[in-house]
């Protein structure tokens, strides 16, 4: 009985999923939560410093993660964003 114990919980903790987030991570994480609400400021005020700054805080965020797709996405915004603020000086 008490290898089939053994046998259960090894298999039990080979499925678990157990994702440790490092200092760096945990950082991103809270700039990442920042970077939504610049965004959010940012459809509230339609200025694109707002959105600038989100769209940089997010993608540390994403980046820490290593979602590249993530990435690529908030780069596509930022250069929009960023275009959008020199036409409209």
């Amino acid at each position: 009985m008490d290898r089939k114990r053994r046998w259960k919980y090894r298999l039990i903790k080979f499925l678990r999923y157990t994702n440790k987030l490092t200092a760096y991570q945990k950082f991103a994480s809270r700039v990442g939560y920042f970077g939504a609400a610049f965004l959010i400021a940012g459809q509230w005020t339609l200025e694109p410093k707002l959105f600038i700054i989100g769209f940089i805080c997010v993608m540390i965020q994403t980046a820490s993660r290593k979602q590249w797709n993530l990435v690529a996405l908030n780069l596509n915004g930022l250069t929009a964003w960023i275009n959008h603020a020199i036409k409209m000086m």
